[in-house]
């Protein structure tokens, strides 16, 4: 068989293409251009996006992974391109997204001589990764690309950074890809629950008069959904889910009572704090959901199941912890549940959400348009049915409240980090996977401005994106917090916004203005019609509030509900 002498730069979208990719993110510049000049050869088989930053293109290929299932892969080149992808490796990183970034670095002999757009990118993203690499020898391209993705997609999924030399780009060998599994050192751990685990797992569930499930996003990266409900509604325990847990159980099941923390269901924390067993399914007790932890269910046993064995005890502690696949432990534990009816516990949670004030489905008969109002009428207009993208605020708040998943990995938004700018690049990288449903972004006119570039991307691709600003002069949820907790000084928080429909125009896509409620239908289903993308501006209420709400750091239920003179009927 003749020898295949290539490139390092062909090695690279040769690995790629064997690891099952076909679309990549990028901004091309010096040190990885022979990376770029290489990829004319593989046109047939790569799509190269070209974004407008690289902040973009780590965020498009963690919509992309979000949305597939697979390993999104994004490329920069050395110095500013690599380090504006931090934030995006940061975002991926606590919500757990496997995405692969592939950066260019100088010759190896001007590493360490401050070279220009020189950076010591492996070492800068440490922090925000699994784990970063640095090849210095083509020898090892093939393999260290091969155990790259292998990293992102193993355990609890996650980014990679691959910083190669443009020398190591330009060298040649014979390409031969390695073709035994790679084996993953310190990655030992167990498949499945030990027998002890799942017996005890068990008889505290089957001894629990008040449990709850608490529904993380750990149920989705597993596919564990269908064992979550099939445990439900065997023991009767109803579920809260976190913000990245929404859609891992339908919204219309009977036991689903919405979601936790923060801005959940007061229901949702009534029950939370006053169970007797909590049974946490892939989520990490983080401050947004917990309130002060000191007071967290106090008199709850607590069960942790999650695939990485640092969450568990690291915020709560637990009685019984069980670090492996959600997924297997779900079909280990549920022959060992027995089936009952926790008809006072259900009676309980049914009675505090009779009493749950201050909800922002509203229906008032003002000309004033409320941000609820605009998130419940495109839920109405997609049928449910649509995959939401949001950003960061107080519209991603009332997303989650008012937009009902019923299907899991429906709703992309940046939990952990919290990343504004975050939704239009990620829907972007999403059309890629979902083709054939209605993508919708759902952004406030801060969050907007900061990636607001990849509209052109947007536009170039013809992504099928709707992308909707909530828009109220505001940061809003910042405004939010200066009332409740700043004697409403309003310090840098208005913000001003370009016409966006002149935007829309410049950027060459339809664009539309909304003020009031009875026009949402009709844009919405106008929008739809449309393939590629469109731009929607919705001038809201500019001090409209997202109820309820925990304080930071206040006990989870210690719940601020909307002012009595400020309640509306649910629509």
């Amino acid at each position: 068989m003749k020898k295949r002498i290539l490139t390092g730069a062909e090695i690279i979208w040769e690995c790629i293409i064997r690891e099952n990719i076909d679309v990549v993110f990028g901004y091309p510049g010096g040190t990885i251009l022979p990376a770029y000049d290489a990829l004319n050869k593989y046109r047939d088989k790569i799509h190269h996006v070209l974004v407008r930053h690289e902040q973009g293109a780590t965020h498009m290929a963690d919509g992309y992974a979000r949305a597939s299932g697979k390993v999104g892969v994004a490329m920069a080149t050395s110095g500013p391109g690599a380090t504006n992808m931090v934030t995006g490796l940061a975002t991926a990183k606590l919500d757990s997204i496997p995405i692969v970034c592939i950066t260019g670095q100088v010759p190896r002999a001007a590493i360490g001589t401050d070279a220009f757009q020189e950076v010591d990118i492996s070492g800068t993203v440490l922090p925000v990764t699994k784990y970063s690499y640095l090849v210095m020898d083509i020898c090892d391209l093939a393999s260290t690309i091969k155990e790259a993705f292998a990293v992102a997609r193993s355990g609890r999924p996650g980014p990679v950074l691959i910083d190669i030399p443009k020398d190591v780009q330009n060298d040649t060998i014979e390409f031969i890809y390695p073709d035994e599994p790679v084996r993953l050192p310190g990655n030992n751990h167990p498949i499945e629950a030990s027998e002890k685990q799942i017996q005890d797992a068990a008889n505290l569930i089957n001894n629990a008069k008040k449990p709850v499930i608490l529904a993380g996003h750990g149920i989705l990266l597993s596919g564990a959904s269908q064992g979550i409900i099939q445990l439900a509604e065997t023991a009767s325990i109803p579920i809260g889910w976190t913000l990245l847990g929404a859609g891992s159980v339908p919204a219309s099941h009977p036991l689903n009572m919405g979601m936790m923390g923060m801005h959940g269901e007061f229901a949702v924390n009534n029950a939370i704090q006053d169970a007797d067993l909590l049974i946490a399914c892939g989520m990490r007790f983080d401050d947004r959901v917990t309130g002060n932890i000191k007071t967290y269910s106090p008199d709850s046993k607590k069960i942790h199941i999650d695939i990485d064995p640092s969450e568990i005890n690291k915020n709560v502690p637990v009685d019984v912890g069980i670090s492996c696949d959600l997924r297997t432990a779900m079909t280990q534990l549920l022959p060992h549940i027995s089936r009952k009816q926790n008809k006072e516990w259900i009676k309980t949670i049914s009675g505090w959400q009779s009493e749950s004030l201050g909800r922002d489905i509203i229906n008032v008969q003002t000309d004033t348009l409320y941000g609820a109002q605009v998130i419940r009428d495109i839920w109405k207009e997609t049928n449910g049915d649509a995959l939401i993208v949001t950003d960061v605020g107080q519209h991603q708040m009332l997303e989650a409240q008012y937009y009902d998943h019923e299907e899991p990995n429906t709703l992309l938004t940046s939990g952990g980090l919290g990343t504004m700018g975050y939704s239009l690049p990620a829907a972007i990288g999403a059309s890629f996977s979902r083709q054939n449903k209605d993508i919708f972004v759902i952004v406030g006119d801060g969050s907007i401005q900061m990636t607001i570039t990849e509209l052109a991307t947007a536009v170039q691709e013809n992504a099928n994106i709707k992308i909707a600003i909530i828009n109220n002069g505001y940061l809003g949820m910042v405004r939010q917090w200066q009332q409740l907790f700043y004697d409403a000084r309003y310090t840098e928080t208005p913000i001003s916004s370009p016409d966006y429909l002149k935007i829309a125009e410049a950027y060459g896509l339809p664009g539309y203005r909304v003020h009031k409620r009875k026009e949402i239908p009709g844009v919405i289903q106008e929008v739809k019609k449309i393939k590629g993308p469109v731009l929607v501006e919705f001038v809201v209420e500019q001090h409209d509030m997202v109820y309820p709400m925990v304080p930071a750091g206040a006990d989870l239920n210690a719940m601020i509900s909307r002012p009595k003179n400020k309640q509306f009927q649910e629509a």
